[in-house]
């Protein structure tokens, strides 16, 4: 195990200071861990790996509830934009999503970024179509089918 949690970092691009920060623990507590000097446990190791997964990860295990979601909350033709749509997301990433808001459905889509949150566990940012500034119209060039 001490191998590879270290090994697991490593390939996640994270020092061991941020995969503590992201994980909620000291940093003391994940170095003992990787040393070996102390046993991880069942939940600690899945607290870990947790915290090490991209968003990009998260959302394909959570697709279908994602788009229930939307679905309840009226939205439509949900497209992914930023660090995920690259491809080049890492698990220090947010979910940047764009979507197209009827205007019956306004008030619905208020509720949609705290439950995707709830859902993937990660950091959402959602934004609509209409309310895009001139200067960041170049997202919707990017965006991507979900």
């Amino acid at each position: 195990m001490v191998t590879t949690l270290r090994s697991e970092r490593e390939a996640a691009n994270l020092t061991q200071a941020r995969l503590a920060q992201l994980a909620g623990i000291a940093q003391s507590n994940l170095s003992a861990l990787e040393s070996g000097s102390r046993k991880a446990s069942t939940q600690m190791v899945a607290r870990l790996r947790k915290a090490m997964r991209r968003p990009s990860q998260v959302l394909a295990d959570h697709r279908e509830e994602v788009m229930d979601a939307m679905m309840v909350c009226g939205v439509e033709n949900p497209r992914i934009f930023g660090s995920v749509a690259k491809g080049i997301d890492t698990p220090e990433s947010d979910l940047d999503i764009i979507v197209t808001v009827p205007e019956e459905n306004a008030w619905r889509f208020v509720s949609l970024r705290p439950m995707l949150v709830d859902i993937l566990g990660i950091d959402v940012d959602i934004v609509s179509e209409n309310g895009l500034a001139e200067k960041h119209q170049g997202i919707l060039d990017e965006a991507v089918p979900l």
